[in-house]
């Protein structure tokens, strides 16, 4: 959703006319913004998500065969994401054997049942927004971006952070960063003017 997504390096990525572009994210964004934006200009090959049907544009683009979409179930995504950060090639679920999604080419029988091999995720970005970081790079972020940022920071080899805010290191409580600095290549100041951060707090029109 909306918490957690990086506007302001979205928008940088739509500027530079970023082509052929994978992405990974548990949801394409309302119409018009954030990563909706990168697809609806053609820049998007392939998304990888659990649902994108808050997004008509979206999902026309998928139906007419301009945008390929993966599927995968949200608590599955989020898995294999921080599969690929602990450093596993796969795991084994029970979850959709049967669906549309499953690949019966990836069903193999464990211990006396079916099981679904599920690939680790990896990324060679991972663009974030956090609450705060400080000097050395540590994050903090806010409500539900808790849920898939500290996964992708571990699972991309580079990671580029865009934060509300930026303070000196030691600044954060220990018991607050949710991600450590180490995982961290380059963090940037958000620019909040944008409209679309009023989503986080209700007042996004666009």
């Amino acid at each position: 959703g909306s918490p957690g997504t990086p506007f302001g390096l979205l928008a940088e990525l739509e500027r530079q006319g970023q082509r052929d572009l994978t992405i990974i994210k548990n949801d394409a964004n309302e119409a018009g913004i954030g990563v909706s934006r990168l697809i609806e200009a053609g820049q998007v090959r392939r998304l990888i998500t659990s649902h994108i049907d808050l997004n008509k544009r979206v999902v026309a683009l998928m139906n007419s065969g301009e945008l390929a979409v993966d599927f995968h179930p949200q608590g599955i995504l989020a898995e294999k994401i921080r599969c690929a950060g602990a450093g596993c090639l796969a795991f084994l679920s029970d979850i959709g054997l049967h669906s549309e999604i499953t690949d019966p080419g990836d069903v193999i029988e464990w211990r006396g049942r079916p099981a679904k091999v599920e690939a680790a995720l990896t990324a060679d970005f991972a663009l974030l927004h956090a609450e705060r970081a400080d000097s050395v790079g540590n994050l903090c972020y806010r409500a539900t971006a808790r849920n898939f940022s500290p996964l992708m920071a571990m699972a991309a080899d580079c990671v580029i952070v865009e934060a509300a805010g930026q303070v000196p290191a030691g600044s954060i409580d220990p018991d607050q960063v949710h991600t450590p600095g180490a995982f961290v290549d380059a963090v940037t100041d958000a620019d909040l003017s944008d409209p679309a951060y009023g989503l986080m707090e209700g007042r996004y029109a666009p």
